[in-house]
């Protein structure tokens, strides 16, 4: 398991040439499937940001991402910073505010949203957007 804080500022390698494209700088998530579905990478000495499928990776590991690929998605989802954000149940209820997200980074997919008070599973995990990450009711 691993969790975005650990995932941010990652180098990312392409796999074949071992070029540096840049670091890990946020992971897009895809709350109703409870997966990561891209990772946005801003290059290191320069203020562009670019974004790979996740398909597109071949390792996440503790010292790097590895990236069998650095083309562009043909479809990038909106995509919505979690640290921070409030999370709200189905029923309107306040539960806190993210502090991260632990995944599995093999396969992208959540494992539990951390919060102060506790964590809240990813089967609850229902939808995001701009103001929350809505979980169902406990």
């Amino acid at each position: 398991m691993m969790l975005f804080s650990q995932a941010r500022g990652l180098p990312v390698l392409t796999l074949t040439e071992a070029d540096e494209l840049g670091v890990v700088r946020s992971l897009t998530v895809d709350a109703a499937a409870g997966v990561v579905t891209h990772v946005r990478v801003r290059g290191r000495h320069s203020r562009k940001e670019s974004v790979l499928a996740w398909g597109a990776l071949h390792a996440l590991g503790p010292d790097a991402v590895l990236v069998r690929s650095a083309t562009a998605p043909a479809e990038v989802p909106p995509h919505h910073e979690l640290p921070g954000l409030r999370i709200l149940t189905e029923t309107g209820d306040w539960l806190g505010t993210v502090q991260d997200v632990a995944f599995e980074p093999d396969t992208g997919r959540i494992e539990a949203v951390v919060t102060a008070h506790g964590d809240v599973p990813a089967h609850r995990l229902l939808g995001l957007g701009d103001y929350a990450l809505v979980v169902r009711a406990g």
